[in-house]
């Protein structure tokens, strides 16, 4: 394509200006050159930047057809810092300890013009009218559940809620816990299984950590049950309402084919593809502005657990959970399994593997 383009060039064109010594050569290359250079760039503050290098990369740089925005900092629209999910964890999460941490609105029309990073992603935008494929990074996930804990989701929509993958663990155990743990079953293999020989705290850890022990707590004792149900309703949460935050902008650029909303946690990842994004168009979606999020349709749900599952690279899940979700009044597709394998990046990609092998526990909930 590049070889193309060059070579419909003017070449007396080009022979004319470096006959005149000129030591601006960039200015030699056509527009299309220049706009695959600033669609290979896609970086919003980069693309900012060069529109002011020149006029004709002022003219160029909203052609771009490739956007990635990274916002530094995220404000409300009275540019104070807001609670997004406080009436919903009232309702629903009433009982349970506070699980968000605030995911602060960055639609703002209030913005400072010195820096981009101030503008919300709706402003910065605006003058990009030819913007096909838009990525969306937010400086944070929104969910907090204490030191250790994993979390992370996958979710795709159309005018509302179509897929969603989450995965969860209650402890995330690093290389050296896995050392000591496997030190401590070989002093229990030399001591013929007696665990008072390598100390009670020791044989209390190992206990936890062994998968073949009688001692591992079950999905339903110890609140289990009720955390993962927490875990799940918190990221449908975090996910509509990112889902809702998009709407403005889906509205405003009819070329997108693509639109991804994650965050530099790798907590959560929103995603929709050309015809998820033509369905919203076409079906608004039910949206509860008082809430700030779509509405989540009823659900059927798929769920897999493991008390202890060791991967690669020298990391390990306490209390695995997998969860696969998609809406009851739609059929199930025969992609979905294939959604669930390939949600996340290694070492995850492998738990979600193992954990879809294990025993499944069929749910459902209500729309909310």
């Amino acid at each position: 394509m590049v070889y193309d383009i060059v070579a419909e060039m003017d070449h007396q064109r080009v022979a004319s200006e470096i006959s005149k010594d000129s030591d601006d050569y960039f200015d030699l290359l056509p527009d299309p050159i220049v706009l695959l250079i600033f669609n290979k760039l896609a970086d919003i503050k980069a693309l900012g930047r060069c529109s002011a290098v020149s006029k004709r990369f002022n003219e160029l740089a909203p052609q771009v057809e490739n956007v990635s925005v990274k916002v530094d900092r995220v404000i409300s629209a009275d540019g104070k810092a807001r609670r997004l999910f406080s009436n919903l964890k009232r309702l629903l999460l009433r009982s349970l300890a506070k699980p968000f941490q605030a995911l602060h609105l960055f639609f703002s029309k209030k913005a400072a013009a010195a820096e981009v990073s101030d503008h919300s992603p709706g402003e910065i935008l605006k003058n990009f009218k030819e913007i096909q494929r838009l990525r969306i990074e937010l400086p944070v996930g929104e969910l907090v559940f204490g030191h250790n804990v994993l979390l992370k989701w996958k979710a795709e929509f159309g005018s509302t809620l179509e897929s969603c993958v989450i995965l969860g663990a209650s402890s995330l155990v690093k290389e050296k816990r896995l050392k000591k743990v496997s030190t401590l079953k070989s002093k229990l293999r030399m001591t013929k299984h007696t665990p008072q020989a390598v100390g009670s705290d020791e044989a209390e850890h190992l206990s936890v950590q062994d998968e073949n022990s009688s001692s591992i707590p079950d999905l339903y004792t110890d609140g289990g049950f009720k955390l993962r149900v927490m875990w799940t309703i918190s990221s449908l949460i975090a996910a509509s309402a990112r889902h809702y935050l998009l709407q403005q902008i889906i509205s405003d650029h009819p070329t997108l084919e693509s639109l991804v909303l994650t965050d530099a946690a790798g907590q959560g990842t929103l995603s929709m593809s050309k015809e998820q994004l033509q369905n919203f168009r076409d079906n608004p979606s039910e949206a509860s502005a008082s809430l700030n999020r779509t509405q989540v349709p009823a659900l059927n749900m798929r769920l897999w657990y493991a008390p202890y599952l060791e991967l690669s690279e020298g990391t390990a899940l306490k209390g695995a959970t997998l969860v696969a979700i998609e809406p009851s009044d739609q059929a199930p597709r025969r992609e979905s399994d294939d959604f669930v394998a390939g949600a996340f990046e290694e070492p995850f990609n492998t738990a979600t593997s193992r954990l879809a092998k294990r025993r499944t526990y069929l749910l459902e909930m209500n729309s909310f």
